[in-house]
């Protein structure tokens, strides 16, 4: 009779079992909290989820939290274990910063970090603190941050010439895109300004000036709109990562998308024009798509022209090869998940005109569902 080991499948509890299928985690997740303006409530919402995980049993720890003076917030920060922060003398002035080495030292579940565009002191082991949060991640240690809309590098230009306020701390781009959830702590510009003279976010001497300068309403409104366009972005950037992963091939139009099919003929920024009206009209992206054939008959300084004046609209231009312009589309459109599409029409006769719509069909029997417009043009030099 044969003895069964520990090891054997037939003693393996199912835990065990789960823990041999689960794949495992190599990094931290990082979710953002992100904010149009001091005092909605990024800092807030932050303490207030990570004390709720915590009464659940995870190991949470403070490693930069920044109240501001703010009483509700001081005492939600005062519910939860803090490292301490890291004393750096510069110029003969002391400083604190956040002691990365005592967080992964600790090496809590989840850490809170404050400020995310903030620059460290001279004498950190990092110049930003974005990079603390990449080492913390890189140690699979979850991290839950904060920051403010303008101190995104693409964005801060803009926010600069609506408000007039130069934004001197940013992150790139590319750590925004790298979270795995973004949350937007919101509250209405009349809400904002109500907690603004109450003096919930600075004191009343300086919350009058703030008023009359950062925190006018066409001010907030403005970026309110650039943060939710980030969100934006962020939730579709997951709903695209599920659907790859699940290899969901149906087309859900969750948002809308334009696309322009061009060529080097002239008459298609007659087509991109009507693009950028659709798509201003659904509120949604505008795609232009030029896809090369090997055709010799095309003309670059005209194409570069066209795909030029597609840029200028704030269109995303793609370039694609294929053989077959109705099966490059097709692709184009179910990988973007497109759910306008535009094409040409100039006054063909003959056979030109068979091909064309024998093209237009061989489309539409391989994309996925998707509107397509057939835009008129007059001819140009072809």
């Amino acid at each position: 009779m044969s003895t069964r080991t520990p090891s054997s499948p037939a003693t393996k509890s199912p835990e065990e079992w789960l823990e041999k299928v689960a794949p495992e985690k190599t990094r931290g997740t990082f979710k953002l909290f992100l904010g149009y303006a001091p005092g909605v409530g990024k800092t807030y919402n932050m303490l207030s989820e990570a004390i709720r995980r915590h009464q659940r049993g995870e190991d949470i720890v403070i490693g930069v939290v920044e109240t501001h003076g703010r009483p509700p917030t001081a005492e939600l920060a005062d519910q939860l274990e803090k490292v301490p922060r890291r004393r750096i003398e510069y110029k003969g002035v002391a400083f604190e910063e956040m002691d990365l080495d005592g967080i992964l030292a600790r090496r809590p579940q989840i850490v809170l970090i404050d400020e995310l565009a903030h620059t460290n002191i001279e004498g950190s082991k990092h110049r930003k603190r974005y990079e603390d949060v990449l080492d913390v991640l890189a140690a699979n240690i979850d991290v839950l941050a904060t920051m403010n809309v303008q101190h995104i590098e693409s964005v801060a230009p803009t926010v600069q010439s609506i408000t007039g306020v130069q934004i001197r701390e940013t992150v790139p781009d590319w750590l925004v895109q790298r979270a795995d959830e973004i949350v937007m702590a919101d509250l209405t510009p009349e809400a904002l300004q109500t907690r603004m003279k109450r003096g919930d976010i600075y004191g009343t001497g300086r919350a009058e000036k703030a008023l009359a300068n950062f925190f006018r309403r066409g001010n907030l409104i403005a970026l309110r709109e650039l943060a939710l366009q980030h969100v934006t972005k962020a939730v579709d950037r997951t709903l695209t990562a599920y659907m790859d992963a699940k290899r969901i091939q149906e087309h859900w139009a969750v948002r809308e998308r334009v696309a322009v099919c061009i060529s080097s003929n002239s008459a298609s920024q007659v087509l991109i024009a009507r693009g950028a009206r659709v798509a201003e009209g659904v509120n949604g992206e505008l795609f232009v798509l030029h896809i090369d054939t090997g055709d010799r008959d095309e003309e670059p300084g005209t194409l570069e022209a066209n795909m030029q004046f597609a840029r200028n609209l704030g269109a995303q231009v793609i370039t694609v090869k294929g053989t077959s312009v109705a099966r490059a589309a097709a692709e184009f459109v179910r990988d973007k998940r497109i759910t306008h599409i535009i094409f040409g029409r100039t006054a063909v006769k003959g056979f030109r005109k068979y091909l064309y719509y024998w093209a237009i069909q061989h489309f539409l029997s391989e994309a996925p569902t998707v509107d397509v417009h057939i835009v008129t043009q007059h001819r140009g030099h072809e």
